[in-house]
C-alpha cells in the first residue's frame, strides 16, 4: 500500500512503507526529461543531472556529497530518460534524514560551478562514446529515432556534442526553474518508514522548493515514413533492430502490449528464444521489448547475428511476427506470460530502490497510481481476446522498420526483406 499526500507548496509526497526491511530510500522525480528540450538544447537535461552533483551550499563540492553518503554506507545515483529525471539515496532507515538533506541540497541548492561544467564536459563526450562503442545501445537508439523521428522524443537523452561543448551555467539555472518545481515533481519515500516521517522529512527539506513549471513538451503526433536505416561499422556482428509502432502508455491496451512483448521475445521460454536462438542456433541474444510513452509506444525485436545470416534472421523474426498476427497467442502462454510478469514485479518491489521507482513515476507521469495489487488486476484482466487482437493490429508487415548496426549490408536486399 501507498499514500500520496499534497504538500503546501504543491509537491506530491508518495509513502510506501515496507514490512521486514531496514532500508530506506528517498526518490525525486521530475518530469524533466529529453523531450522536454529544443533543437538548441538536446542534452541539457542529461548534463544537468549530472551538475546536481557538483554541489550546492551544505555540500560544497563532488566529494562531499559522495563521502556524506559513502560514509554511512549508502547508495546515491540519478538518471535521465525521455519523460522524467530522478534523483535518489538509499541508506539504513537510521540514516534517512541525511539522505533527504543531501538530496534537497543538491536539487535546491546547486551553484553549477563553470569550472565544474567545463570538467563534466569531457566526461559526458566520452559517455556518450561509450554508448556509441556499444552496438547493441546504438541500434537501439537509432531505432527509436528513425520511428519516432525529428521531435524531441526521438532523440537520445545524451544529447549532440555541440550542445555539451556550449551550454553555460546560465543554461542549467534556466532549464531548473522552469521543470524543477513543485507542480512538476513528485518525492517518493519507500521501505523503513512511516508516512508522518516521510511527510515530516519532506517538509523540512523539501518544503521550500517553489515556483510553476512554464514548460510543456511537444505532442508526439506521428511516426516517420523512413524503414530502413544501416549504420557501416567494423563489428563481428550485425546488430538488428526489427519492430513497428505499438501503443502508448495510456493507451487501454497498455497490459496486453506488455504481455504480448514477453510471449514474443520477453525470457528464455518466449517464441524469439526457443525458435530463432535455441531451435535455430542464430545468435546468443535476442529479445522483444515494448517501449511506452505517453503518447507513443514500440514493440521491437533485437539481436546479434553473423554478418552472413543476417538476412535469414530477419527473415525468421518477421515470421514470428506475422504468425502471431495471424494465428493470435495461446492460452498457456498468456497464462504463463501473466505470471512471470507477476513474478518478475514481485521480486523486483522486495527492494526500497524499486518500490520508490514503480510508484513515483506512476505517480509522476499518470493519471492513477496503482498499488501492487491494482496493477497486478490489470495484468490478470487482459484476455486471450485482447492479445490476440492487438497483435493482429499492430504486427503488420508494412509497418515495419529495420536499423542494421554491423559491416557491409545492403539497403536494396534489406527492402525487399522487408517488402
Amino acid at each position: 500500500m501507498y499514500t500520496l499526500d499534497t504538500l503546501p507548496s504543491g509537491l506530491r509526497v508518495l509513502t510506501a512503507p515496507i514490512d521486514g526491511t531496514e532500508s530506506v530510500t528517498v526518490l525525486v522525480l521530475c518530469k524533466a526529461g529529453s523531450r522536454y528540450e529544443t533543437a538548441r538544447e538536446r542534452g541539457i537535461s542529461h548534463f544537468l543531472e549530472h551538475m546536481f552533483f557538483k554541489g550546492g551550499k551544505k555540500y560544497l563540492n563532488t566529494q562531499q556529497v559522495s563521502a556524506a553518503i559513502d560514509g554511512v554506507g549508502g547508495d546515491f545515483n540519478a538518471f535521465t530518460g525521455k519523460e522524467y529525471a530522478g534523483y535518489y539515496v538509499k541508506v539504513a532507515h537510521a540514516n534517512t534524514e541525511l539522505a533527504c538533506d543531501v538530496l534537497s541540497d543538491m536539487l535546491l541548492h546547486a551553484t553549477f560551478p563553470p569550472e565544474e561544467i567545463d570538467k563534466e564536459r569531457g566526461v559526458i563526450i566520452e559517455e556518450k562514446r561509450m554508448y556509441e562503442d556499444t552496438p547493441m545501445y546504438r541500434a537501439g537508439w537509432d531505432f527509436e529515432e528513425m520511428l519516432l523521428g525529428d521531435c524531441p522524443l526521438g532523440g537520445d537523452t545524451i544529447g549532440t556534442e555541440d550542445v555539451i561543448n556550449s551550454v553555460m551555467k546560465e543554461d542549467f539555472a534556466r532549464h531548473k526553474r522552469e521543470l524543477y518545481t513543485p507542480d512538476n515533481s513528485v518525492i517518493t519515500f519507500a521501505g523503513h518508514i512511516t508516512r508522518e516521517q516521510a511527510l515530516s522529512l519532506a517538509e523540512k527539506f523539501f518544503g521550500s522548493l517553489s515556483g510553476k513549471t512554464t514548460k510543456k513538451a511537444p505532442a508526439f503526433t506521428t511516426f516517420s515514413d523512413r524503414k530502413i536505416w544501416l549504420r557501416q561499422k567494423e563489428t563481428e556482428q550485425a546488430h538488428l533492430v526489427l519492430g513497428m509502432p505499438g501503443v502508448p502508455s495510456l493507451h487501454p491496451d497498455h497490459f496486453a502490449q506488455k504481455l504480448l512483448g514477453i510471449i514474443l521475445g520477453g525470457n528464455m521460454s518466449s517464441r524469439m528464444f526457443l525458435r530463432i536462438r535455441e531451435a535455430r542456433g542464430m545468435c546468443y541474444y535476442i529479445s522483444t521489448d515494448v517501449d511506452h510513452y505517453l503518447d507513443a509506444g514500440i514493440i521491437s525485436t533485437r539481436a546479434g547475428i553473423d554478418q552472413s545470416r543476417l538476412p535469414e534472421a530477419v527473415k525468421y523474426i518477421r515470421h514470428e511476427y506475422e504468425l502471431c498476427a495471424k494465428d493470435g497467442v495461446e492460452q498457456e502462454e498468456l497464462t504463463r506470460a501473466k505470471e512471470y510478469l507477476k513474478g518478475r514485479i514481485t521480486l523486483s518491489l522486495e527492494d526500497s530502490e524499486e518500490r520508490a521507482n514503480f510508484l513515483g513515476k506512476q505517480a509522476l507521469l499518470y493519471p492513477e497510481t496503482f498499488d501492487i495489487p491494482s496493477y497486478f488486476a490489470h495484468i490478470d484482466a487482459v484476455t486471450k481476446e485482447n492479445v490476440d487482437a492487438l497483435a493482429a493490429r499492430i504486427l503488420r508487415p508494412d509497418e515495419l522498420r529495420l536499423v542494421v548496426l554491423g559491416k557491409g549490408g545492403d539497403e536494396t536486399a534489406m527492402q525487399k526483406l522487408l517488402s
